[in-house]
Parts: C-alpha cells; sequence; structure tokens
C-alpha cells in the first residue's frame, strides 16, 4: 500500500496487498449478488481487466504496476505466501475454492476433479485440504504421480477404459475444470452417485451434450461458478496460509509476455504463469 483514503481503516501504508480478478462490486445488501456473496455478479462489477468503471475509465489489468481500487478489493497478504504464489491463489484459487465452500465439500466427500492444469493442481489441493477423498482425472498419465502427491487418493488415465470403469457412480462431486468436449458430459454424468453435483469451472465453446435421462436416472445435479466474492477471497487465502497449499508456476519477467503466452498456448505451462515486474523507486 503506497497510500490510502481517510476512511480506509483496514490497511496502512506498507502493508503488502493483492488484487484478484474484480476491483469492484456495490456490495449493498439490496443487491441481489452482492447480498448473497457473489459480487462477481453484480450488475455495477467492474473486473480487473477487459472491463471499465461507470464512469468510462479502463481497468488497467494485471500488466499494470501499480494500481488504485476501492479498499474492499485489495486483501492482505498472509506473511506466510510469497506474492509470486497469492496471484494465483486470488484468480485459480479462489475460482476453485468457491464452488466447494457454497455446495459444502467436506470431510469423506468423493470429489473428481476433471482437468489438471491452471485449475485442476489447485483444485486437488483445496478439496484434499477440506477432508474429501480426491480423485483426479486426466488423459496424461504422466500427470499421475504428481497428483497424488498433491493431494490426490488416486489417479485416473481417462484414456484406460478399465480405470474409468472402476469410479463409475461413485462421486459426490466432479469439477470440471478443462475445456472438455460437449460429447464427454454423457461419460461425466456416469461417474456421479445418486444427487452428485457436477460443477463448470471452464467454459468451452458451443454446447454441452447428453440426454435428459442422463441426469433423471441418478438426480444429479449441473451448476457453474466464477470467481469468488470479497469474504469468499479472504477465506481463499486464510485457507492456503493454513493448510500450505501453493501454485505450481513459472515466473516470466514482464518484458518476455508474449513468450510466456505462447508458452501458455503450446499447452506447456506448469501450472500458472507469473509475471514479475522491476519496480523503482
Amino acid at each position: 500500500v503506497i497510500t490510502k483514503g481517510s476512511k480506509v481503516t483496514e490497511f496502512k501504508e506498507g502493508d503488502l496487498v493483492g488484487v484478484g480478478a474484480q476491483v469492484y462490486g456495490c456490495l449493498q445488501g439490496d443487491c441481489n449478488a452482492c447480498s448473497h456473496d457473489l459480487d462477481p455478479h453484480c450488475p455495477k462489477s467492474v473486473f480487473t481487466y477487459n472491463s471499465k468503471y461507470a464512469d468510462g475509465h479502463q481497468a488497467q489489468g494485471g500488466y499494470a504496476e501499480a494500481v488504485r481500487v476501492n479498499a474492499n478489493y485489495a486483501f492482505k497478504i498472509p506473511d506466510n505466501i510469497d506474492p509470486v504464489h497469492a496471484a494465483p491463489l486470488m484468480c485459480a484459487g479462489v475460482t476453485v475454492f468457491a464452488p466447494m465452500l457454497r455446495k459444502g465439500v467436506k470431510r469423506g466427500d468423493r470429489v473428481g476433479i476433471v482437468g489438471i492444469g491452471g485449475l485442476g493442481h489447485l483444485a486437488i489441493q483445496y478439496a484434499h485440504a477440506l477432508g474429501a477423498e480426491v480423485v483426479a482425472f486426466s488423459h496424461s498419465p504422466n500427470k499421475r504421480q504428481q497428483c497424488l502427491e498433491l493431494g490426490a487418493s488416486k489417479f485416473v488415465d481417462t484414456s484406460d477404459k478399465d480405470e474409468v470403469d472402476a469410479v463409475r457412480h461413485t462421486l459426490d462431486y466432479l469439477f470440471i475444470t478443462s475445456n472438455s468436449k460437449s460429447s464427454q458430459y454423457s461419460e461425466f454424468l456416469s461417474w456421479m452417485a445418486f444427487e452428485g453435483t457436477v460443477v463448470l469451472l471452464a467454459i468451452p465453446e458451443g454446447h454441452m451434450t447428453f440426454a435428459p435421462y442422463d441426469i433423471i436416472s441418478t438426480e444429479v445435479s449441473i451448476t457453474g461458478s466464477m470467481i469468488g466474492g470479497v469474504n469468499v477471497l479472504k477465506k481463499t487465502l486464510e485457507f492456503a496460509s493454513q493448510n500450505n497449499i501453493r501454485p505450481i508456476i513459472e515466473k516470466y519477467p514482464i518484458g518476455q509476455v508474449n513468450e510466456a503466452l505462447q508458452h501458455m498456448d503450446k499447452g506447456q505451462a506448469r501450472y500458472r504463469i507469473v509475471l514479475t515486474h522491476e519496480i523503482s523507486g
């Protein structure tokens, strides 16, 4: 914190804070979204990138060296979390943890994670720390050992029919973090136990394809989630601090952002890229 307004009491100059993917929401009690801790859905919300404030000013995004932001959307970074790890936790971390909190994932639940990438590797850690039995699904068998080290109880190679058949009708929750093909959703639904919940965290192109009977026969629910609001983001950082949850990152200086983007587009990032600034003065 370089400077603050006179009404800001939560922070002092010199505090280490971070800003997530949202920089404004009305947070009013009569707002249907904010009053339910869903301020990313606030009609007046402003996101950190590709968004404009009500007065027309452009939000500057994560490439900026500094930001002026509503104090509600600045978050104290716990002392035991390095800023390079805090940044992905405030985006990918809250994206996976928010629906786990809202849906009530708890000890003993069997939780599946589809897609072991920037979101999925954190979802494994958060679900494991909540006490769930975590099943990691990936078409990359070379990720098996790492998933187990991150907290998964079981790894399923989705190209192995026997491994997939062994988990059918067993999951209480399934968090889909990859841009899966529309035709895969019937398969996903077959993994769910009665009254299980499928949570979409990625946004693939096109439409999902499945038969209505796939849902009726198992009474499975399908829902989705964006990033988390102010209160959830605070809990995300606190929980990560208490349970040693950290993203696996690659660092690039801001001057090499194009190389970083190419690396990501090739699917080679493991698992979140963090851009670093050299700030002088």
